[in-house]
This record gives C-alpha cells, structure tokens and sequence, in this order.
C-alpha cells in the first residue's frame, strides 16, 4: 500500500498545502495571506482533500515545515499538523525549510539560504540524498559564502536576493511552495520509520526569537 501524506508550509505569506503518494504529488495548493495563514489553513485542507475524495483516516502521516522561517507561522503549521495527528493516531514528519529548498537543487551538493533579516540569512548545505553536509546556521550571507565547500555545488534560494558578484556557482530561485516537496520528504522518512510522534516535534528556529534575546539580556 502506498504510503500518503498531507504535508503544509506556513513559514510565510506565501504558504502551500499537498497531497502526496508515494513518489507522485496528487496536488499542490499555494496558500496566501499577508496576514497570517491560521484562519484559512483548516478551510483549505478540508477543500483539498474533499476534491480528491479523501478522509483524514486515509492518510498515513501528516508532515509541517519546521521553520525555520516567520515564528507565529512556523507554529501555526506544527500545531495543525500535530492536532491532526493527535485527532486520527498518526505520526508526523518536521522538515526544515532549508532541506525543503534542497530538493530542489540539480547538483551533487546544495548550498540553501532563506533571509534572516537584520543583515544576516539561515544557510546549510545538503547532498544531492538531502542529507546535512554543514550544520544550517545564522550568518552574514558573505561570510556564510566564505564557508561553503568547493566542488559540484547549487545554491539555492527561497526569496533570498543573492548580491551579484558574490557567488561563482549556479543560483537557482526555489518557488514558494514548498509543501510538495516536504511530503515527499516525509514520504521518504516514514517508509524508514522515522516519523515520530506529535508530541515530540518541536520547531526549528536557528536562532531565539526576539523575545528570547531580551529575556536574556534582562
């Protein structure tokens, strides 16, 4: 039996929800709110899974980007996705956004950057079985470049505006959505038995909220 996923982003303004089975994506639907995605994700599963005539206890795992990404739509994609599974005893699979932007990369190695803000971006690097090469980090985007390896290397970007002259490698923009490519990721760890229960997962920040940073300095 082929292993199906719901998979949903909501990192961003531009989110995504999808249905994927096995190595096919059933459907990819773009999400889109500049104020937040929370009041129209249920509405929009609960469309998409109705064209295709199939029930929440028809799916084997439900699968969220981690971030990292907005910190309000990292959670509102984690707590969906963890409530869903919670409500029909399935298991979830947390993506990180950067491993997300690797699928879509074309060589032996993927180098992916989000923007950060402040000055600076969230980078890894990936191998072409979208394992971690470097760890993902928060870094100035010219000195995260000095870090990168040499070799058969992409860099791929999720809305990131590489500054010309700065790279020699192929630049590859990534679309906004990104939930196909999460579910078939996801696809990829519960076939391993990897994904886990929903009160284990946890957001995948990079770096503390600004919350965070002004408790520490108190």
């Amino acid at each position: 039996m082929s292993i199906r996923v719901l998979a949903v982003d909501t990192t961003s303004e531009f989110g995504s929800i999808a249905l994927v089975e096995a190595e096919r994506v059933i459907e990819e639907a773009p999400l889109h709110s500049c104020d937040g995605l929370a009041h129209i994700l249920f509405g929009q599963i609960e469309r998409l899974l109705e064209r295709h005539s199939i029930g929440l206890d028809e799916l084997d795992c439900f699968a969220s980007a981690s971030g990292p990404g907005s910190f309000t739509g990292v959670r509102v994609g984690l707590t969906a996705v963890k409530g869903l599974a919670e409500a029909t005893g399935r298991r979830v699979v947390a993506v990180s956004n950067l491993q997300a932007l690797a699928w879509f990369g074309t060589r032996g190695l993927r180098a992916t950057v989000l923007d950060a803000r402040r000055g600076e971006v969230y980078g890894a690097v990936y191998d072409a079985a979208l394992q971690l090469v470097r760890e993902e980090v928060v870094i100035a985007f010219s000195a995260w470049v000095a870090t990168l390896p040499q070799g058969d290397l992409d860099l791929v970007t999720g809305g990131f505006a590489v500054p010309p002259g700065l790279v020699n490698i192929p630049v590859k923009e990534a679309p906004h959505e990104l939930a196909a490519a999460i579910g078939r990721i996801a696809v990829a760890r519960f076939s391993l038995g990897l994904a886990r229960d929903p009160a284990e997962i946890d957001a995948n920040y990079v770096r503390r909220s600004d919350a965070e940073l002004m408790w520490k300095e108190l």
